[in-house]
């Protein structure tokens, strides 16, 4: 990742991305859950309504009190604690009513936010599956797993909170202004005179931190790539001293994390000190308007206690709202994140009338191919040869010459850009990706073993494969005698990244994968480069056996062990330059007989 700036240096700022487009995504994914959704609102409003009420019964009995107090102090009446105490139950009753439907409420919308969650995860799983190889050799691994989990996290938290508590809010606000108005007017109207000025400030600072909050979740993805690549690779980072190199490149990422969260969270929040400052002026207005209409007989005593608490409820959702920009905010930013993934361009799964591969010859041409990961930039020129059923071809040539491309080209990881590969006859792309895959059985140069032990990962190559049948395949990989050298043998649990086992029994062991496949096509890429010679031989001939009626291509650097393909292929610069057996190449004493010999100089 190319630095961001130096330390200390001013954060570029990420244009904010449609947020109402954004919004409508979301809207469109709730899908089934719509109906919940309604629900939700319904039993939010309910609750909001009760706790609206409440205020202005429970102040008939502050003057019932009050009303009491001055007629017993008067001599003309006394204190009706029967009717105050009706009224509190009363009270008491909706305050109750409101917490259930609060508590109905609550309990639904998370059910639905969890749902939410796991299908956006669901869905992102199944996406990566269709998703080009292009993607993932573009992006760091950290930053699209920060997709998958910080931000569908931040989402789900977003929207369990943001959406109940808008609803909430509004409902609160449009209600307790309504009971505002028949208490008194002018009070209304002087609690009024506050909401512009609140308006303004929540616009501004809406305006000024959604970018920032963007920005803040672009750089989170970086900073968890830096730090996947870091561990992961941090044998090499410590082997050639570059830990101070990491920290600074961390830190400069960190840096420009830092300033945005900062910002974002600064602007936002500063809303609630200020929604204070704002509300507290309105109380300070209410309370000299109210005593005035209150000794002019206007409104009740228990009129003003009653707006007194609405003015409150009414700044308080003011106040709630702010805190839902900011998340909504936050949740926006990580939904344009997560919906960038979901619509990035997909592979072609299928194929309309696809060619079977039950019955898979192994027979490969390749006609005219031309290729090159940046159409502009073509590294596959005029790429042509005929591969008959059964035969070991070699694949050959210096560092570049795009050796590895072919087989990326065989398994359809990308399209030929002119001419075309077909197999038995059809064109590649006639058959289904998936199926095409299957057909292939493939052994590469950097070995993938996962989380588990020997026997589940040996099985990987065919899951319904019997132990004695996972048994035998080791034993033609020459895996065997390491496996019952290890603790539990077949039952040894690897670790996550293998290490707890050689590189050279990694090898052995995806080489025993791929036997228990037992596809009718094989491709192996630098397949014993990671095994001692010794080992190497005795590999050698068991894929001898292994590739014997398969047609099998062979990625090698060391020309020793190719010296039997019935067919090699020697690339430079992305074509053919020469072919023909081992024989036949060294007697035209040209380029391969040059690599060959320089290998045994």
């Amino acid at each position: 990742m190319p630095p961001m700036g130096g330390r200390g240096a001013k954060a570029p700022v990420t244009k904010a991305k449609d947020f109402k487009g954004t919004v409508k995504k979301v809207i469109r994914f709730l899908g089934g859950y719509k109906i919940g959704v309604i629900a939700v609102m319904v039993c939010a409003v309910i609750s909001a309504v009760f706790n609206i009420v409440s205020p202005k019964i429970l102040g008939k009995a502050t003057t019932a009190l009050s009303e009491g107090l001055i007629g017993k102090i008067t001599g003309s009446g006394e204190i009706d604690f029967s009717y105050i105490g009706k009224i509190l139950i009363i009270v008491l009753c909706l305050y109750g009513v409101s917490f259930l439907f609060g508590l109905i409420q609550g309990l639904t919308m998370t059910n639905i936010t969890q749902k939410l969650c796991y299908k956006l995860r669901r869905e992102l799983t199944e996406k990566i599956n269709r998703m080009p190889m292009k993607y993932f050799e573009s992006r760091t691994h950290g930053e699209v797993l920060s997709r998958i989990t910080n931000d569908v996290d931040t989402f789900g938290n977003g929207f369990n909170q943001s959406v109940t508590q808008l609803i909430t809010s509004v409902t609160t606000m449009i209600g307790v202004v309504v009971m505002m108005l028949t208490i008194s007017p002018l009070m209304t109207l002087i609690t009024f005179l506050i909401l512009p000025v609140s308006v303004i400030f929540i616009s501004f600072v809406m305006k000024k931190s959604q970018k920032y909050f963007k920005q803040q979740q672009d750089y989170l993805g970086h900073i968890n790539g830096q730090v996947e690549e870091n561990y992961s690779g941090h044998l090499v980072v410590k082997a050639f001293g570059k830990e101070r190199d990491v920290i600074d490149e961390f830190d400069r990422t960190n840096d420009v994390l830092f300033e945005s969260a900062w910002k974002s969270q600064f602007l936002s929040g500063l809303m609630m000190p200020v929604m204070q400052f704002i509300g507290n002026l309105g109380y300070v207005g209410v309370a000299i308007s109210g005593a005035f209409l209150a000794i002019k007989g206007s409104i009740e005593v228990g009129d003003i206690q009653a707006f007194i608490t609405y003015v409150r409820n009414f700044t308080q959702p003011m106040q709630q709202l702010a805190q839902v920009t900011t998340m909504m905010q936050s949740m926006v930013a990580a939904a344009e994140r997560v919906f960038e993934l979901l619509e990035e361009e997909e592979e072609d799964q299928t194929t309309e009338n696809a060619v079977s591969i039950d019955q898979v010859k192994g027979i490969v041409d390749f006609k005219h191919v031309q290729f090159g990961y940046d159409a502009n930039q073509i590294i596959i020129k005029d790429f042509n040869a005929h591969v008959k059923q059964g035969q070991q071809i070699a694949i050959v040539g210096p560092t570049g010459a795009g050796k590895t491309t072919m087989v990326k080209l065989l398994m359809r990881f990308y399209d030929v850009n002119r001419g075309a590969i077909e197999l038995d006859g059809h064109n590649l792309k006639e058959y289904n990706r998936n199926e095409l895959r299957g057909a292939f059985g493939m052994v590469l140069q950097d070995t993938w073993l996962f989380k588990g032990s020997i026997m589940e990962n040996i099985r990987y190559g065919r899951l319904d494969a019997t132990d004695e049948e996972v048994i035998r395949a080791a034993k033609s990989a020459h895996a065997d005698h390491f496996i019952c050298t290890l603790p539990g043998g077949y039952d040894f649990e690897l670790n996550e990244d293998a290490t707890n086992v050689s590189a050279g029994q990694r090898q052995l062991l995806t080489i025993a994968r791929a036997i228990l496949a037992d596809n009718p096509v094989l491709i192996l890429d630098e397949a014993t480069s990671s095994v001692d010679t010794r080992t190497e031989h005795r590999i050698q001939k068991a894929m001898d056996n292994l590739m014997k009626g398969r047609t099998s291509f062979v990625i090698a650097h060391r020309l020793s062990t190719i010296r039997g393909a019935d067919l090699i292929l020697v690339m430079k610069d992305g074509d053919i330059i020469e072919q023909g057996n081992h024989d036949e190449l060294m007697r035209q004493q040209g380029f391969y007989a040059e690599l060959y010999n320089a290998q045994f100089a």
